[in-house]
């Protein structure tokens, strides 16, 4: 089956990302424990997210969740991350005496009740994290997102049938007709995008609105009203379901 035979809205309509509202945890819980490691994502469950958001980096032979291309602002190491063999790499104290995680030991920490939106981050991690994907086959609910399209149309190309969401960060003319290629579930915009106006636009379309970084409850209760099917946080414990108004994971 190719990715032509998939319609957004069917595609969408299989997936978590658009019903019940999604409060994703975002790197984790990322202003609570140190970003993208196994006590951010621990703590955002505790924390009663729907989700948890991550990005990966292929490197060793292994899918890596770190964010940026380099050590410095997360880790007690230095240079470009892909300068150290993953031996090293493990080596690193990611916060609190946290290591960098692989994707296996996320998945594995979690319980499957948890979607995971996967974040296409490092070059090359398409043909890996789909690769991963068939081999492994996840209990939970997967998205794999990058705001690299050319990226995310070779995991397409892979995958036909796991979830994805192309990312963006400022407006971009050909946002629908890039989602309808993907066969989308999703479309993730920043909260500077996040119009009533585009969010409308989007959920007519078929693909669910995912919107990021969303810290504050008043915002976060605006982009519910306003037709947002999640928002991704760093702050799960200001945002939750009950904050929101929510109970049982539906709308009310």
């Amino acid at each position: 089956m190719t990715s032509s035979n998939i319609s957004a809205a069917d595609s969408a309509a299989n997936t978590p990302w658009i019903h019940p509202f999604s409060v994703i945890g975002h790197r984790g819980a990322a202003k609570l424990a140190p970003e993208n490691t196994l006590s951010s994502f621990r703590r955002a469950v505790e924390l009663g997210v729907s989700g948890v958001e991550f990005d990966l980096y292929a490197h060793g032979g292994e899918l890596i969740v770190i964010h940026d291309d380099r050590l410095e602002r997360t880790t007690n190491g230095h240079g470009p991350v892909a300068d150290l063999p993953l031996s090293e790499l493990r080596k690193l104290d990611a916060g609190d005496g946290q290591q960098i995680p692989l994707l296996q030991e996320v998945v594995e920490q979690l319980p499957a009740r948890i979607a995971l939106n996967l974040e296409l981050k490092g070059p090359g991690t398409a043909a890996p994290v789909a690769a991963w994907l068939a081999e492994n086959k996840p209990g939970s609910d997967i998205l794999v997102s990058s705001f690299d399209h050319a990226e995310l149309r070779q995991f397409r190309q892979l995958d036909s049938q796991t979830a994805v969401a192309p990312l963006f960060h400022k407006p971009h003319a050909d946002m629908l007709t890039i989602g309808r290629e993907l066969a989308a579930s999703a479309i993730n915009l920043s909260t500077r995008l996040a119009s009533a106006r585009r969010l409308g636009q989007i959920r007519d379309a078929g693909f669910g609105a995912l919107v990021y970084t969303v810290n504050g409850l008043s915002s976060a209760r605006r982009l519910l009203r306003d037709g947002a099917t999640g928002i991704f946080t760093d702050r799960p414990d200001r945002i939750t379901k009950a904050a929101l108004g929510l109970s049982n994971g539906n709308r009310r």
